[in-house]
C-alpha cells in the first residue's frame, strides 16, 4: 500500500508537537509521552495535547496548549477531558489578563514583560474568551 502524502494539517500538527516538546523541556516539566496527535485542535489556531504522567504511565498527567496563543500547560488532576482543560486554560488566562489590566503581576503566572502588558492583556483576554466559546460549543464535543 503506498504511503499517503502528509497534508497541511499533518505538517501543522507535527510542528505543534515539536513546539510542545521544546516548551515542556524549557519549563522542566517531568512527563511521559506526548500524544502523537492533538487531543483536540482547530488548525491553524490552536492545539491541545495530552501529556502522559511520569508518575502514572498510561495516564494523562498534563495538558499543553499551543498555536496562535500562548503556549501553556496545566495539570490534568482536575481536568480529565480536553473540554475541561480548555475551560481551565480560559479561566487562568482571564485571571492573568485582569491582573495585567490593573498593572499588577499575577501571583503565579508570568506572561511577557510589564511594559507589554497593555498590548498583551486584551490579546490574552480574547484568546481566553475564544477558549470559553469552544469549550461551551455543544456540536464539537459529540
Amino acid at each position: 500500500m503506498p504511503k499517503r502524502k502528509p497534508t497541511t494539517e499533518d505538517r501543522w500538527c507535527a510542528e505543534r508537537r515539536r513546539q510542545v516538546r521544546a516548551y515542556l523541556k524549557d519549563e522542566r516539566v517531568e512527563h511521559g509521552r506526548i500524544g502523537t496527535w492533538p487531543a483536540w485542535h482547530v488548525e491553524p489556531y490552536l492545539s491541545l495535547w495530552a501529556i502522559e504522567s511520569a508518575a502514572r504511565p498510561g495516564w494523562v498527567g498534563w495538558w499543553t496548549i499551543c498555536g496562535d496563543l500562548p503556549t501553556d500547560y496545566l495539570s490534568a488532576r482536575r481536568a480529565r477531558h480536553p473540554r475541561t482543560a480548555l475551560r481551565a486554560f480560559a479561566k487562568r488566562w482571564l485571571a492573568v489578563a485582569r491582573c495585567m489590566e490593573r498593572g499588577r503581576a499575577h501571583p503565579r503566572i508570568r506572561i511577557g514583560e510589564r511594559s507589554a502588558w497593555p498590548q498583551l492583556a486584551p490579546l490574552l483576554r480574547a484568546r481566553a474568551q475564544l477558549l470559553t466559546k469552544f469549550a461551551g460549543a455543544k456540536g464539537i464535543w459529540q
